[in-house]
């Protein structure tokens, strides 16, 4: 063993190991802090809480039988939801989610929709200038009792009723 020098940790070497070893401690450090707050919060993997309310149903004029049904969508969940489909035994005719965009100038148009988002932590307000619930049925008269279906890709099914309304008229 003549010649032979031990190994000697130096200052240089133990820096280099340190700032090394580090980054990555920090980083978990700083993703572990995170998931903590966020579970601490009450929002890791809850799924959607879907509830709906002020449901009202346009009194249709002249003589169309087709108008729209709006609802405020809620879901203070911690998980987004799609709202698929909505069904009714209160009509006769066809039901379909539309949204209306504008096509600049004044113009718009209305165009279904296969789903909407409600998104976690948030809500969904159908409204003429956005998303409804067109439908096509018999005729009504202010003040009657729509009842509704909402079917989402996650959530059971709300079932609801939406008072009928003239244009212009919230409902109570």
């Amino acid at each position: 063993m003549t010649g032979q020098h031990p190994w000697r940790p130096t200052a240089r070497r133990l820096t280099d190991t340190l700032l090394a070893a580090l980054a990555p401690v920090a980083a978990c450090s700083l993703a572990l802090g995170g998931l903590t707050t966020w579970v601490g919060a009450g929002q890791a993997g809850s799924p959607p809480r879907i509830t709906v309310s002020s449901g009202r149903v346009l009194l249709p004029y002249g003589g169309s039988t087709e108008t729209a049904a709006f609802f405020t969508v809620s879901n203070p969940g911690g998980s987004d939801d799609r709202l698929v489909r909505v069904t009714s035994t209160g009509t006769r005719g066809g039901i379909s989610l539309s949204r209306h965009r504008s096509t600049g100038g004044g113009a718009a148009y209305k165009a279904e929709v296969d789903a909407v988002t409600v998104p976690a932590g948030g809500e969904l307000v159908m409204s003429p200038h956005g998303v409804d619930v067109t439908l096509r049925g018999p005729g009504r008269q202010a003040g009657d009792l729509v009842p509704f279906t909402l079917h989402f890709e996650h959530s059971a099914p709300v079932r609801t009723l939406a008072v009928v309304t003239r244009p212009g008229d919230r409902a109570s």
